[in-house]
């Protein structure tokens, strides 16, 4: 039986994934799981039971990921399963700085009680008149699941799209439109595009990448747009564009005082992934995702461990090592299972930076004596018996 807690409300849809043999608690110092989505947990304490952490969404700012790591808990996220809200969030925020359609919204409001407000208004729609965005250049900085979702839709809108990510897979480039330019310098995109979008995660060398020294090198009367993360730009130097002229709209989903009521600012409350269908997604994806590592030990978008599959264990037993990623690891590992005369049937190997996982089918179980071996190996945060 596994016991899972949730730190935030998740969606039942992704909740029912869970079989008889997971129960939910709300004591984390008895849980082997927890499903999270926007709760700090950086002043949490983590008990030893706890092995995995399921990020239902795609950031993961609010999880200790390198203490989570040298604790042996994985960490997993949702890379894509809210794409589709956020992409339809942002083709939004474009018409909504091209048209001024929240402030005719407001007009009519304003006269509601007017007899004559059909009249009025063909006088007063010049006033909220705008721009189309067919024909607009488009910029995306980022190509990942967000980001190709908005390239493609901008492209049957008719936007002449680029997009920029110096660490685009292969399989994302399959994804992306042909019409899409892929530009190798990003200050392409600053100097030609009409909009510019943001779609990468936040880190010490994205933290405000969309500063005065950016925005100086972007076209003039240029939009903005950000549904990533709220640091990736620099707000302060952003008012300042906005005062000046240079950028004429910026768009944020994230309030905060800076930008909350400035002018030529539309900022909304963090709507980006507020969709039932994107709620829905995340949950079972996390879901199935902690499920399929406490199940069988597979890893898959974790974000401080490495990708590791090996299907249902159809062997007697199955042990995961989480460890450094340092020399002599599988030699010990493999000398303790042969010094019990224990076969590895099966074996995978697998590094992510710091941090590395080992998973091993075995022909014999292992014993408390193995495992307590395992254990004591200089450089190992968990061993785990899987099976």
């Amino acid at each position: 039986m596994y016991q899972y807690k949730c730190l935030n409300p998740i969606s039942d849809i992704g909740l029912s994934r869970f079989t008889e043999n997971y129960q939910t608690t709300d004591d984390i110092a008895r849980a082997e799981g927890v499903l999270v989505r926007s709760a700090s947990m950086h002043e949490m304490e983590l008990p030893e039971t706890l092995l995995a952490v399921a990020r239902a969404g795609a950031g993961v700012n609010n999880i200790p990921l390198d203490k989570c790591a040298e604790k042996g808990i994985v960490v997993f996220n949702t890379p894509g399963a809210n794409a589709n809200g956020v992409k339809e969030l942002v083709i939004a925020g474009m018409l909504l700085a091209s048209r001024d359609v929240v402030g005719g919204i407001d007009w009519v409001k304003a006269n509601a009680g007017v007899e004559t407000i059909a009249k009025d208004a063909e006088k007063e729609k010049k006033n909220f008149a705008g721009t189309e965005i067919m024909g607009k250049k488009l910029g995306i900085i980022g190509l990942g699941a967000i980001g190709i979702k908005v390239a493609n839709a901008a492209v049957a809108l008719g936007m002449d799209v680029y997009g920029y990510d110096p660490y685009l897979s292969v399989d994302a480039a399959l994804k992306l439109s042909r019409e899409v330019r892929h530009v190798i310098n990003v200050d392409d995109i600053y100097a030609e595009c009409d909009f510019v979008t943001i779609h990468v995660p936040l880190t010490d060398d994205t933290k405000e990448k969309l500063n005065a020294a950016a925005i100086a090198k972007m076209k003039q009367g240029v939009v903005v747009l950000n549904f990533a993360r709220d640091l990736l730009v620099n707000e302060k130097d952003m008012i300042a564009a906005l005062e000046s002229g240079k950028v004429r709209k910026y768009i944020s989903d994230f309030p905060n005082p800076t930008t909350a009521g400035q002018k030529n600012c539309i900022v909304i409350p963090h709507l980006g992934a507020s969709t039932e269908e994107s709620e829905d997604n995340c949950a079972v994806m996390a879901v199935d995702e902690l499920k399929d590592y406490l199940e069988n030990g597979n890893i898959r978008n974790s974000v401080n461990y490495p990708a590791c599959d090996m299907g249902v264990c159809g062997n007697v037993g199955r042990i995961a090592v989480l460890h450094k990623n340092i020399a002599n690891m599988i030699t010990q590992f493999t000398a303790a299972f042969g010094a019990a005369g224990i076969n590895i049937s099966d074996m995978t190997n697998k590094s992510r930076g710091e941090y590395a996982y080992t998973l091993m089918d075995i022909e014999k179980s292992a014993d408390d004596k193995i495992i307590e071996q395992l254990k004591r190996i200089d450089g190992v945060f968990r061993v785990r018996v899987v099976k």
